[in-house]
């Protein structure tokens, strides 16, 4: 097995028995052929030849159709079998990336976005076709040319000793050609994986560079990256091409040679390579039948090696992406659905983080938070608190020192327990791909109406186009940050939860806002909620029972 093939296998392994079982079938569906031609064959060998062997020729049309359905619906059912296992394998590679990717902690980018978008989305499915198209042409490129070897081989020798020569030669430049294309592919990739992340660059910063003046070099830089892109994808086309071209030649020269063996056998001026005698009419007739589909699966494997050639190089992409993310430590928690516990204090002691892989840990003083208790969290920027809040949660492992809810300390084992009876407010919320009531919602049951009259949101949402209907993108466009946050505290009303961890809820905020927003979250303090709420905004502070202060640079 080629070093390369690996990781490809591994990928595909969940979904290899459905794959062999479709190939299976597709190799049924190329072997009814030769019982068609045989058919054919027949009858017209007793046209030509009335003395030797014949079928009558409506008895050879009638068999000929019926096993024309039955290999038309062994071929669809196989084809259909590995379409949906090769979406399968896509929707499941996807899904174990996009998994482990948003488990990662706080900081921790082993991808960046732009780079798991392109291999979350148009790199995986390049998956598709290998498993789809290029599984069953192989399985067919390696039982079905034998089969009509012997086929061949049992009529004559000569036609047996063409495809013996003809047949090894298209394996042979397949495997030449597709070293180059292997190799084109994984460039192509790269160049994917480059535009993407220059394009989400760009469009992040996409004010600054208007403010600078510099929008005309950022499309130059697009431009640029848009050709290397177009030249890299160029050159596996041109791979692909020249393969086939070979290819085709030296399948087309085979089944001409059997058809000048035939023809001047036939015709009597040749009268060696049959068993016992000059070849039958019905025998030459039905090796050229069945000259052309010896090669046709050699075709098909040939036409589907680019797709092996990309799938390849994805799944070489896809075995570093996960090791990276193998590598970089998640967040606690087995991600799986988990009951809330009950509502118990909040309590840490000598804990120690560092705020993203590789930087300097930070000290934090110890600290508690009881049911309907509400505490500020306080310090300059760089002190931490963010950091805490994410130990927490259990979002970044603390590197000492201990959490504990009530009585049970937060471990990899109870963290999705503990955070099913958090609800965290962001500064910066962000929204998934859907209706704005069921990203409020998130599929939690409740009062949506009483949620958004909650958090004091209701008139937003009846001023947005469409209402709870409209879709405002992963940033929140179409609404301001503290409307965002508003929407982020409706969920938290919604879920009703037992504590409520917010980072700079009234950050940026005009003092209308603001005042809302400190409603809102007392609100749920009125409901028995904790409160933990990382701020620097006196007036919000002077609203809450008491103050944990953190120190410059995490000093105790």
């Amino acid at each position: 097995m080629p070093r390369t093939a690996r990781p490809l296998d591994r990928l595909a392994a969940p979904v290899a028995p459905r794959l062999g079982r479709a190939a299976g079938l597709s190799v049924l569906a190329a072997l009814v052929w030769p019982f068609q031609a045989a058919l054919i064959a027949l009858a017209l060998g007793g046209l030509v030849a009335p003395q030797g062997a014949r079928l009558a020729p409506l008895t050879a049309a009638l068999g000929f159709l019926a096993l024309a359905a039955l290999r038309a619906g062994l071929e669809a059912l196989a084809q259909r079998r590995a379409e949906e296992a090769a979406l399968d394998l896509v929707e499941t590679t996807r899904a174990g990336l996009l998994r482990a990717a948003a488990r990662q902690q706080p900081g921790a980018e082993a991808l960046s976005p732009a780079s798991l978008a392109a291999l979350a989305g148009e790199k995986a499915a390049l998956l598709a076709p290998w498993a789809a198209r290029f599984r069953p042409a192989m399985a067919r490129a390696r039982w079905v040319p034998a089969l009509y070897l012997a086929l061949a081989l049992s009529q004559s020798w000569v036609v047996a000793l063409i495809f013996a020569i003809a047949g090894p030669l298209i394996p042979l430049f397949m495997a030449l050609v597709g070293m180059a294309a292997e190799d084109a592919a994984r460039r192509q990739m790269g160049e994917i994986g480059s535009l993407s992340s220059l394009a989400v660059d760009r469009i992040a910063a996409i004010t600054d560079l208007r403010l600078l003046g510099a929008t005309a070099r950022a499309r130059t830089d697009l431009a640029q990256a848009a050709e290397t892109l177009r030249t890299r994808t160029m050159a596996v086309l041109r791979v692909a091409f020249l393969s086939s071209t070979v290819l085709e030649l030296f399948a087309a020269l085979g089944v001409a040679l059997v058809a000048v063996y035939v023809g001047f056998a036939l015709l009597g001026e040749i009268r060696f390579g049959a068993w016992g005698g000059p070849l039958s009419a019905p025998a030459g007739i039905f090796l050229l039948l069945i000259a052309p589909e010896f090669f046709q699966p050699l075709r098909d494997l040939a036409s589907a090696w680019h797709d092996r050639a990309a799938a390849i190089a994805v799944a070489d992409e896809l075995s570093g992406a996960q090791t990276a993310l193998a590598a970089a430590r998640p967040i606690l928690g087995q991600g799986a659905p988990a009951a809330a516990f009950a509502p118990a204090p909040l309590a840490w002691t000598g804990l120690r983080a560092a705020p993203a892989p590789g930087a300097a840990a930070l000290s934090f003083p110890d600290g508690a938070v009881a049911p309907g208790e509400a505490v500020a969290l306080t310090g300059p920027s760089g002190a931490g608190k963010s950091t805490l809040l994410a130990v927490l949660a259990g979002l970044i492992e603390a590197q000492a020192g201990t959490v504990r809810w009530g009585a049970t300390p937060l471990t990899d084992a109870s963290a999705d327990g503990l955070r099913a009876g958090l609800a965290f407010v962001p500064q910066a919320p962000r929204f998934p791909d859907a209706p704005l009531g069921a990203a409020i919602a998130l599929g939690r049951p409740g009062d949506l109406a009483a949620a958004l009259a909650a958090a004091q949101a209701s008139e937003i949402v009846a001023a947005l186009p469409g209402g709870l209907a409209a879709r405002l993108g992963e940033l929140g466009g179409g609404v301001s940050g503290g409307e965002a946050r508003r929407f982020a505290l409706a969920r938290a009303h919604l879920a009703q939860p037992a504590l409520v961890l917010a980072d700079e809820p009234t950050a940026d905020l005009d003092p209308e806002t603001a005042r809302a927003v400190t409603e809102s979250l007392l609100a749920l303090r009125a409901r028995g909620a904790g409160l933990l709420i990382a701020t620097h905004d006196p007036a919000l502070i002077a609203r809450l029972d008491r103050e944990i202060a953190l120190t410059p640079e995490g000093r105790p």
